[in-house]
């Protein structure tokens, strides 16, 4: 038994967590806060807390609302230029993943030279160490599928590129997850984000780096879905489910540091690194079903299979196969069980291409997977995938 853990971040977890920022030890005195180019941080008043609060604290702000659902290396560096210009001492990411891990980035190229994909290890980036520590971060999360408000980890696109990066000193000094603020996430939406936090917690599982403290978070959080991710999709006002799938989630993330993703990740990067337009959440769910299969026809898996569908609701389960199958049926009571590559412009003949970007760009995913997969299998799984 040996496993590493190590989480620098405060969790200010529960229903009005965001009214007590005002109180907190704040890392700085001038904020950048780094939302999204779309308009609902404003739209739902959220934007308008925060400011209220920073007020509050005597903290100055600054705003950076251009970030996009797959977040580019493009805004990373415009956000980086207008920190230092305007004299920021620590960076806000407020809303979803995209824009906490553009926050992050942010803060390494805020006190950084260079380009961002100068410290990136995979595809194109130059693997450099970052030479200076990051601004300090904090995350206040309004979704529950990426887990980045409690792991170090990053995102981000550059051309083609779409590769995740981190490292101890990329993790949020503070993160304030209130499922108060996830209540207007919409139900298509709810569902890709948590479809997204249960493979961070069952790719986590069948990693071989897994070790007992990872598989704690990971089976509570597959769990906690299992149970009421399904809620939060048909009622999204179900305070408990959303707290359900709040708490799996920010689980999930402590998962992707104390053990991680595996290859399921890689391929879809390449597929919303070709689509952009494909939300990360529903490109996951669109091959998890093939993934797993080929995870469970391998015969690594089996007993960790099992648990995975048990913890998922299967009670009976007794095949790695049963968990195909509960995934499944979750994926039906989500109404996430038609979504088409199709729908996106994904087409066949782009298969051996995603590929070979996928082994490129986060071949590392590949190497803690628990079978081998191939180019080959690759291609094999988005075919038997793609409708």
């Amino acid at each position: 038994m040996s496993f590493d853990f190590y989480l620098p971040t405060r969790i200010l977890f529960g229903k009005g967590k965001l009214n007590e920022l005002s109180r907190q030890n704040l890392p700085g005195k001038k904020a950048l806060i780094v939302t999204s180019a779309g308009p609902s941080m404003k739209k739902y008043g959220y934007l308008a807390r925060l400011e209220e609060q920073l007020d509050k604290a005597n903290v100055e702000h600054v705003l950076f609302d251009k970030i996009l659902p797959n977040p580019i290396v493009e805004h990373v560096m415009e956000g980086a230029a207008l920190a230092k210009e305007r004299g920021c001492d620590f960076v806000i990411g407020l809303g979803g993943g995209s824009s906490i891990d553009s926050a992050k980035a942010i803060a390494v190229m805020a006190t950084n030279k260079g380009h961002y994909w100068d410290y990136i290890p995979g595809g194109s980036g130059k693997g450099q160490p970052v030479q200076s520590d990051p601004l300090p971060i904090v995350a206040i999360t309004t979704t529950a599928g990426t887990g980045t408000e409690a792991d170090p980890w990053t995102v981000i696109t550059n051309g083609k590129e779409k590769i995740g990066f981190g490292y101890e000193k990329t993790f949020p000094t503070l993160s304030i997850v209130d499922p108060e603020l996830m209540m207007t996430v919409p139900p298509h939406l709810t569902a890709y984000q948590g479809f997204d936090a249960l493979f961070h917690s069952t790719e986590g599982y069948l990693n071989i780096t897994a070790n007992e403290m990872s598989d704690l978070f990971a089976l509570k959080s597959i769990s906690l879905l299992g149970k009421s991710l399904p809620a939060a999709v048909a009622d999204g006002s179900n305070e408990a489910a959303r707290a359900d799938v709040a708490l799996a989630n920010t689980f999930a993330g402590i998962v992707e540091f104390t053990s991680g993703c595996i290859s399921e990740h890689s391929i879809e990067h390449a597929l919303s690194a070709f689509h952009p337009e494909l939300p990360h959440g529903a490109g996951l769910i669109m091959i998890s079903k093939a993934y797993y299969t080929f995870i469970a026809k391998s015969g690594t898996s089996d007993e960790r299979m099992v648990k995975m569908a048990k913890a998922l609701g299967k009670k009976d389960a007794s095949d790695p196969m049963d968990f195909v199958e509960a995934l499944h049926e979750l994926q039906v009571q989500c109404g996430v069980d038609s979504l088409k590559m199709s729908d996106y412009g994904i087409k066949p003949e782009e298969f051996e291409d995603l590929a070979t970007n996928a082994l490129e760009t986060m071949g590392g995913l590949f190497e803690v997977d628990p079978c081998k997969i191939t180019h080959a299998d690759i291609v094999q799984i988005l075919r038997d995938s793609y409708r």
